[in-house]
C-alpha cells in the first residue's frame, strides 16, 4: 500500500543512490561476501530507503551517481537528477545548492543505513526550524544525514571523506563559525559484513518505522 503525505514545499529531502549493478555497489562489503550478495543487500537497502522517503513530508530529490534510469523510484514521487563530478563534498554541495534554490530547508541522506526511518528524517526537519544545521552521526565516525537552511560550503570543501573523523571535523567547522546545530541519534550504516549481520533486514534485528 502506498502511503501518501501532504508535501511541505519548503522542505527538500535529497537522496543519493547508486544504480544497483553487479560489482559497482558496496565494494567493501563485496570483498567479504562477494559481488552478488553485496548487490542483493544494496537492493534491500534501496527498497528500505525508498519506502521511508515516501513517508517524509518534503519534496524528494533523487540524485544518481552515474546515470538517471527508469526504475522503482517513481517519477511521480521523486525528482531525478545526476550527481555532479568531483568528490563527495562537491556532490553534496551542488545538491544542496539546487535544493535550496526553491526550498527553505534541505536534508541529505544516503541509501546504506538500515536503521534510518521516516520518523528520524521528519524529526530532523523539525529541528531545523530552530537550528542552523542538523546532523545524524554514524558509529564509524561519519554521518548518515546532514541538513541546513543556507549554503555552508565550508562543511564540504577540503574534507577527507570515508574516515572516522568526518563527523567530528564537520562539528568542529560548525562550531568555529558560531552556527547552531542539533544531533540526531547515532546509527549504523552498512559498509562491512559485520554491519549487516548486526543491523540488516534478513536477521533478527528489529527496525522501528
Amino acid at each position: 500500500m502506498t502511503i501518501q503525505v501532504k508535501i511541505k514545499s519548503n522542505r527538500a529531502l535529497i537522496i543519493f543512490v547508486r544504480s544497483p549493478k553487479l560489482g559497482k555497489v558496496k565494494t567493501r562489503l563485496a570483498k567479504e561476501v562477494g559481488d552478488q550478495r553485496a548487490l542483493d543487500i544494496y537492493k534491500q537497502l534501496l527498497a528500505h530507503t525508498r519506502e521511508q522517503s515516501i513517508k517524509v513530508d518534503a519534496i524528494r530529490l533523487l540524485f544518481y551517481s552515474d546515470e538517471i534510469v527508469h526504475d522503482e523510484w517513481s517519477e511521480d514521487q521523486f525528482k531525478k537528477s545526476l550527481q555532479v563530478n568531483g568528490d563527495l563534498g562537491d556532490k553534496m554541495l551542488a545538491a544542496f545548492k539546487k535544493a535550496l534554490m526553491s526550498c527553505n530547508q534541505a536534508i541529505i541522506i544516503g541509501s546504506d543505513c538500515p536503521q534510518l526511518n521516516s520518523s528520524i528524517i521528519n524529526e530532523a526537519f523539525d529541528k531545523l526550524e530552530n537550528q542552523d544545521i542538523v546532523i545524524g552521526p554514524t558509529h564509524d565516525g561519519g554521518y548518515y544525514l546532514i541538513g541546513m537552511k543556507k549554503i555552508h560550503k565550508e562543511l564540504f570543501l577540503d574534507m577527507t571523506w570515508s574516515t572516522s573523523e568526518v563527523c567530528a571535523e564537520t562539528i568542529s567547522r560548525i562550531s568555529a563559525r558560531d552556527l547552531s546545530y542539533s544531533l540526531m541519534p547515532v546509527l549504523s550504516d552498512v559498509d562491512y559484513k559485520e554491519d549487516w549481520d548486526k543491523h540488516g533486514f534478513d536477521n533478527s534485528a528489529s527496525l522501528k518505522v
